[in-house]
């Protein structure tokens, strides 16, 4: 359509400059042809002025559709960041999609402990691969707009944005406005932001979501006459407030400043398996290295080659320290508790996650967990729930299978006062429970 226009233009243009001529023409008798022959058209072929009127007015709506779009509103600007989060949703998908092909290559995922590391979305109780976590926070919270802009806002400052300093300093200056309002509520000045002042440009600005909870606080976007300028700039001005509007503003401050980001929570997964001797093999899938599957596939075949050298010539000390740092390579590790009846629980954790969160998960997955027990590690060490220390340090990554086990004390009183064994693993657990292949 926009070319059609152009044509037309186009067209008039050429026309209006009369009919062609010979190089060697005498140029003295331009003038007089060009005039007759343009008249002489015009009122043949020219369109009228009305549909020249039209045709400008078409040209310029569609001009003005196919110009970028500014971002003037709540809603614009979720738009863009919708489509934004789409595209970024598609690569990473692509992206996990062709990690995945390649784990396949390495193990068969009939054989896997485990299919996958996933996540839940503490907004909407979604399930997610690690590939569409962050995409599926971030449009939960633009949608969260629609029934609290403030809170909306505040999540979406303090998780759109991996610079923790930078969020710090944005809200800092935000908060600076409110104070400087709610002490001095009648003084213009105080409730007007210039959007191209320095401080502003550079330290609020580009933190997403700063805008949005100015919006969200009253401040509307104003073109005002500056001192000394021909153009007018554009204010954020905040309209005077009654005394409980700013007690709301205090209120929704505090807000901003406890706020904090947005994170899929680990789902653990947890799954009951019947008595197995297989209870000590696992497979684990490609989500749980930090190295790509063939790096790892490489460096098992190494570390095959050179395990009886090495063993010769390192001390414990040198074995313990490759240890620890082949543990590195792992973000995630599944582990798997032998119960008194047989049975086992397994469950996927953070390999940074502490001993407390191990503890917390079992006795949670109990129908009597208010009762003492002790979780004996792989070499009979017996972990305490008191120790603040990581799973790598326990030296339980990237797998282990755990021994349950009662507190003998307890249970040699219950047993005194003629109560029953307690009942291990919770029904819903035990519903679901499978067969280790």
């Amino acid at each position: 359509m926009k070319k059609f226009f152009e044509d037309i233009k186009k067209d008039i243009k050429f026309k209006s400059a009369g009919p062609g001529k010979k190089l060697t023409e005498d140029a003295s008798s331009k003038p007089a042809v060009a005039a007759s022959s343009s008249s002489t058209k015009q009122s043949h072929h020219s369109p009228s002025e009305g549909a020249q009127r039209a045709g400008a007015a078409a040209l310029a709506r569609i001009e003005q559709k196919q110009r970028p779009k500014v971002h003037t509103s709540q809603d614009a600007i979720r738009n863009q960041v919708k489509r934004e989060l789409e595209a970024e949703a598609a690569a990473l998908a692509e992206k996990e999609n062709a990690v995945t092909a390649e784990g396949s290559k390495v193990k068969d995922s009939a054989c896997l402990s485990v299919s996958g590391v996933y996540f839940t979305c503490p907004l909407t109780g979604a399930t997610l691969t690690k590939s569409q976590r962050e995409v599926h926070i971030k449009e939960a919270i633009l949608m969260r707009f629609e029934e609290d802009d403030i809170e909306a806002s505040v999540m979406m400052i303090h998780t759109f944005n991996k610079d923790r300093e930078k969020v710090k300093a944005a809200v800092d200056i935000i908060s600076k406005y409110v104070d400087n309002i709610c002490k001095n509520p009648s003084e213009e000045k105080y409730r007007k932001i210039k959007v191209s002042n320095k401080v502003f440009q550079e330290k609020v600005r580009p933190v997403e979501g700063s805008r949005e909870f100015l919006q969200a606080l009253g401040f509307i976007s104003v073109m005002l006459p500056v001192e000394g300028q021909e153009e007018e700039e554009e204010f954020l001005v905040l309209p005077e407030q009654s005394d409980d509007a700013l007690e709301l503003m205090k209120e929704r401050r505090d807000r901003l400043q406890r706020g904090e980001p947005v994170r899929a929570q680990l789902d653990r997964q947890p799954q009951a398996f019947r008595s197995s001797p297989n209870a000590q093999r696992f497979e684990l899938p490609p989500e749980f290295y930090n190295l790509t599957p063939e790096e790892l596939k490489k460096e098992q075949q190494q570390r095959t080659e050179l395990v009886e050298k090495n063993a010769m010539l390192r001390t414990k000390a040198m074995r313990e320290k490759e240890e620890q740092r082949e543990r590195r390579k792992y973000n995630y590790t599944l582990l798997r508790v032998r119960l008194p009846d047989g049975n086992l629980l397994q469950a996927t954790f953070y390999a940074w996650d502490r001993l407390p969160a191990l503890f917390e998960f079992v006795r949670e997955s109990l129908v009597d967990g208010w009762q003492p027990f002790e979780l004996i590690a792989p070499g009979g060490q017996k972990l305490q729930e008191s120790e603040d220390v990581t799973l790598v340090e326990c030296n339980l990554v990237p797998a282990a299978l755990l021994t349950f086990a009662w507190d003998a004390a307890v249970q040699a009183d219950i047993a005194a006062a003629g109560g029953k064994s307690p009942t291990l693993l919770k029904p819903e657990l035990l519903e679901k429970i499978q067969t280790l292949s």
